[in-house]
C-alpha cells in the first residue's frame, strides 16, 4: 500500500494532461459514469452563523470516500481559521483547494491557511485548482486597474503552492469533477460588476467568466456545491448534463446570487431546479434570505429540504442536510 500512487499524484498527474478524464478529454460514456460513497459538506464561511462567525463570504470543506478538499477561502483573511477552530476541524491532510472564482469574499483566506499550515504541513492546501481567467486584469467602472488575483498568486507559489487553471471539466477523483468555466446559454446575469475583464480577447464585460462549481456523482443524484453562481445556476446544470453526467441534480448547495433578482427571474429558476430533479437546496452566501424561501416555495420544497445555510451547517449524503439551530 505504501508504495501505491496517492489519488492525489494521480490528480497531479492529470493536471498535467490539461485535466482530461480520458484520452479524448470527454466525460466518461453513461455505462462507465462513477458514483462516490460517502459525501460530507460542512459550510465554513457565510452570512448567517449559528456556530462561529459570519461574514459575506463563503467557503465549506468536502469530503468525499475520505479524501477532502477546501472549496473557497471566504472573505475575510481569519473568518475561515476562526470557525474551523469553533467548530473543532483541522485542514492539515488537505491538499486541495478550489476557487470558485477571483472576488475577494471567495479568496482572501487563502494565504493565511496556507501560511498556518505549511510549516508543519507543507502539503496541506498545496495544490490550487482555479477556473481559466481567475488571473485576468480587473478595470472597475471608474476605470480602475485591479491585479489582486496575480498578487495572490504570487504570493501563494512563493510558499511552494502549485497553481492549476481549468478550461474545462476536469475529473478530481472518481465520482468527483470541476465543472470549469460555464457557457453562458440562459441570460442570467448573476453578477453585479460594471467592470470590464482584460481577458485572452480584450478587454471586455466581467461576467466573471472563470466562474465554476464543483460536482459529485451520487447514487441519489448530482450534488453541486457552488461559490456565487455567477454563471447562473441554470447555464451551469445545463453545462453538467452536457459535458458531465446527465443524472437528476438531487442537491444543490452554496451562494446562487439571486438575492437582488426580480420575480420574473427567481421563478423560472425556481422551475427551471424543479425540472432538473432538484430535492434539496441550502442557499447560502448571496443566494439571499427571501429567495431561499420563495425558491422552497415555487419548487415544491419543504422546510426540511431547503433552507438558508449557516456556518456550521452540513450536508452528508446518508443523513442529508443538518442546518444547525438558526435556520431549522
Amino acid at each position: 500500500m505504501a508504495r501505491q500512487l496517492s489519488v492525489f499524484a494521480l490528480v497531479g498527474m492529470q493536471l498535467v494532461l490539461a485535466g482530461a478524464a480520458t484520452p479524448s478529454g470527454e466525460p466518461p460514456a453513461p455505462q462507465s459514469v462513477e458514483r462516490v460513497s460517502t459525501l460530507d459538506i460542512t459550510i465554513l464561511s457565510t452570512m448567517l452563523a449559528d456556530e462561529g462567525f459570519g461574514e459575506w463570504g463563503f467557503a465549506a470543506l468536502v469530503e468525499v470516500d475520505g479524501r477532502r478538499l477546501l472549496f473557497d477561502t471566504g472573505a475575510n483573511e481569519d473568518t475561515v481559521a476562526r470557525n474551523l477552530k469553533a467548530l473543532r476541524i483541522d485542514l492539515a491532510g488537505v491538499e486541495q483547494v478550489v476557487l470558485s472564482h477571483n472576488h475577494a469574499d471567495h479568496t482572501t483566506g487563502l494565504l493565511t491557511l496556507r501560511r498556518q499550515y505549511a510549516p508543519a504541513s507543507p502539503t496541506t492546501l498545496q495544490s490550487l485548482l482555479v477556473g481559466q481567467g481567475i488571473f485576468w486584469p480587473r478595470v472597475n467602472a471608474g476605470g480602475r486597474l485591479d491585479e489582486r488575483m496575480a498578487v495572490v498568486r504570487r504570493d501563494y507559489e512563493a510558499t511552494g503552492g502549485r497553481v492549476t487553471e481549468i478550461a474545462k471539466p476536469l475529473r478530481l477523483q472518481p465520482g468527483v469533477w470541476l465543472t470549469g468555466p460555464v457557457p453562458r446559454v440562459h441570460p442570467e446575469r448573476n453578477w453585479s460588476s460594471l467592470g470590464k475583464v482584460r481577458s485572452d480577447a480584450g478587454e471586455v464585460e466581467d461576467t466573471v467568466p472563470e466562474d465554476m462549481a464543483l460536482v459529485i456523482q451520487t447514487n441519489k443524484g448530482l450534488v453541486l456545491l457552488f461559490g456565487c453562481g455567477h454563471a447562473g445556476v441554470i447555464n451551469t446544470l445545463e453545462h453538467v448534463r452536457q459535458t458531465i453526467d446527465r443524472a437528476p441534480v438531487h442537491t444543490i448547495i452554496g451562494g446562487l446570487h439571486l438575492f437582488a433578482t426580480d420575480e420574473k427571474h427567481l421563478s423560472w429558476t425556481a422551475s427551471q431546479l424543479k425540472k432538473f430533479g432538484v430535492q434539496e437546496l441550502v442557499g447560502a452566501h448571496c443566494t439571499g434570505v427571501e429567495a431561499v424561501y420563495r425558491i422552497r416555495e415555487l419548487a415544491g420544497l419543504s422546510r426540511q429540504t431547503c433552507m438558508v445555510g449557516a456556518v456550521g451547517a452540513s450536508y452528508s449524503l446518508d443523513k442529508g442536510i443538518n442546518p444547525l439551530r438558526i435556520a431549522k
